[in-house]
């Protein structure tokens, strides 16, 4: 292999507060490497990576394709918190300038790198050549259908854009001219075919050229407000920051769920970006539930884990009561939740002439920060110790 005789430094693009928006945005797609120069597995990584991107430079040559560049966290550490970075290297994709929310844990290779970067360039929308392909779609997945008299237009290079970075959580599909024709009846069109056979389609009515308003469309129909955590994504879930507020529900109790999710979307709409709603079966997520002590028969459970611990929401049948919700998820926020289970309630929550309660233990730990494995990344703490 030649450049194990002829090696060639990399430009890896270093980012910091004056470059970064600037560059990830006109980027296509850009893999970061948030490092620190003390953790050896991050010296480990530079000469891989820098590897990979002299692979990948020469196969996608325009500087905007593809970018790889590099974050000093201990040099930026208002980047680190920005992108919630908390354990080291850390490789993140971005495309045109939006986080994925997975982030790369795959071997740590020059050739592993620079497949996962080809796969990224591949085409994110499946060219239909035949409406009756439509017919038999999955009906279990999400689908976004665009309808388009033709591929080399603005309202196509919007719906590319979409796709990209939205194509882990819904299939895209596209149809052009004479195939796309009988949808077409008033112009360019862009449908939602939820899942069930029987779901109703969703069209999209604004502007396919305005990329805000179609991406906020399509993000609010792949990405459900009340997620289901399961063992398969419960990692990548983790791995996007936010604390969880769960629901624990038996498989078949849908009637919980449900009005889980009304509450949800009627109280808390305003805090989605600070907390990921989801929902669990009880029965896969005993262990969770024994953290709380709580078991599948007290389900339905609302529970806070703020990855250092959980809190029970105290009474599932409040859950309508006006505010209530909110003020749990605003208490997690204000450190009152992780306050009260130290100290007993707040001064200000006591009734006159009724003694505080003292608390000496502390609350249960988090459940599902264990879900996120750890190889190659120690946090800042536990590398600092080992030396």
């Amino acid at each position: 292999v030649s450049w194990l005789f002829n090696p060639t430094r990399s430009e890896i693009t270093s980012l910091d507060s004056g470059n970064i928006d600037d560059i990830l945005n006109n980027a296509d797609v850009a893999l970061v490497n948030f490092y620190a120069d003390w953790c050896r597995f991050s010296q480990m990584l530079h000469p891989i990576f820098e590897e990979a991107s002299n692979v990948i430079k020469e196969e996608y040559p325009d500087k905007n394709q593809v970018v790889f560049a590099r974050v000093d966290c201990d040099q930026h550490s208002d980047i680190a918190q920005r992108y919630r970075i908390s354990k080291y290297p850390t490789l993140k994709l971005f495309r045109n300038g939006m986080m994925m929310k997975r982030e790369y844990r795959g071997q740590r290779s020059v050739t592993a790198i620079a497949d996962y970067i080809r796969q990224q360039k591949s085409n994110p929308i499946r060219e239909v050549q035949d409406l009756e392909e439509i017919s038999s779609l999955d009906r279990s997945r999400r689908n976004i259908v665009g309808y388009f008299e033709q591929k080399d237009s603005d309202n196509y290079r919007t719906f590319e854009r979409v796709a990209n970075i939205l194509h882990d959580d819904c299939v895209f599909l596209s149809a052009f001219g004479a195939i796309s024709k009988a949808e077409r009846f008033s112009g360019d069109n862009v449908i939602y075919k939820p899942p069930g056979e029987n779901a109703p389609d969703m069209v999209y009515l604004g502007s396919l050229t305005n990329f805000d308003l179609i991406y906020a469309w399509t993000q609010d129909k792949c990405v459900p407000l009340v997620r289901e955590i399961t063992f398969e994504n419960g990692e990548e879930l983790t791995e996007e920051g936010l604390p969880f507020l769960i629901l624990f529900h038996m498989k078949d109790d849908l009637e919980s769920l449900e009005k889980f999710q009304q509450e949800v979307a009627r109280q808390l709409i305003s805090e989605k970006g600070t907390i990921n709603f989801l929902h669990a079966d009880c029965d896969k997520f005993r262990h969770p539930l024994l953290h709380i002590q709580k078991t599948p028969a007290d389900c339905p459970v609302i529970a806070i884990d703020s990855f250092r611990h959980m809190y029970v929401f105290p009474d599932f049948s409040d859950l309508s009561v006006p505010g209530k919700l909110k003020q749990f998820v605003l208490d997690l926020h204000s450190g009152k939740l992780h306050r009260e289970f130290h100290h007993g309630p707040d001064p200000t929550d006591v009734a006159p002439g009724q003694p505080s309660q003292d608390l000496a233990s502390s609350p249960p730990e988090s459940s599902f920060q264990k879900l996120a494995p750890s190889e190659h990344r120690y946090t800042l703490l536990r590398e600092k110790d080992e030396l």
